[in-house]
């Protein structure tokens, strides 16, 4: 039996094809893999077609764990995700930017997203852009002395429309969808590296872009960056 927290499940959906991995995450490699092509490319997804390819394996995968599945991590390309760009500027009435002050901007631009976007699912916060003082900055220091902060927020987004839908075939399957990835994000990212698809999606749930936002549980061991303030969240 394969211990859960030694693997991951992913599951790929595109308009072109479905796919299907268990992940190996302490050897980095796939210990099962299968695809099914959609001959058609239609830009929707043929629910039932998922469920038929579901059905079929998770079946060997839980054979191949010996137990039952539970989670499953979904990587989506190109349907219904969205790219939105939220700047926000702030002037300073103190001595200091610190990383409170910058967990309190993202949070408001955050609250901005949801309240224009309600029928959306965040699923990447990515920040952009630093200007302070007017001058581009590559990364935030734990300390800044300007007079403004800028920031460009990315947000990746789909559908909620379609996450039920998609959460509605996986509960008959008893499993719950545990995290949610843009694949086209994913692969921008590592576009100079030579990774399987499925080490690339584990290292960005393991935060390593310094520039995303990560959406992480409360109690955590070991965190980075962004981590450590910004548990809210969650």
């Amino acid at each position: 039996m394969i211990e859960e927290l030694d693997f991951e499940t992913y599951l790929f959906i595109s308009p072109g094809e479905l796919k299907i991995y268990l992940f190996d995450k302490k050897n980095l490699k796939n210990l099962y893999e299968n695809k099914l092509i959609l001959k058609n490319h239609l830009q929707y997804i043929d629910y039932n077609t998922l469920n038929n390819f579901l059905e079929e394996n998770i079946f060997k995968i839980e054979k191949h764990i010996g137990g039952f599945l539970k989670k499953i991590s979904l990587v989506i390309k190109n349907i219904e995700i969205i790219n939105i760009y939220i700047g926000v500027k702030k002037k300073n009435y103190k001595e200091t930017f610190n990383q409170k002050y910058l967990k309190n901007m993202l949070t408001e631009v955050r609250d901005i997203f949801k309240e224009n976007y309600q029928n959306k699912k965040i699923l990447h916060i990515l920040v952009n852009k630093y200007f302070i003082n007017d001058k581009y900055q590559p990364m935030f220091d734990k300390k800044i002395n300007s007079d403004s902060i800028f920031l460009e927020v990315q947000f990746i987004a789909i559908s909620k429309s379609f996450v039920f839908e998609i959460n509605k075939i996986l509960e008959k399957f008893h499993v719950k969808s545990d995290k949610w990835f843009d694949e086209k994000y994913v692969q921008s990212f590592f576009k100079k590296e030579d990774l399987i698809i499925t080490e690339k999606v584990f290292k960005i749930h393991q935060g390593i872009n310094d520039q995303e936002v990560q959406i992480v549980p409360k109690i955590q061991k070991k965190v980075g960056f962004f981590e450590r303030f910004f548990q809210l969240f969650s």
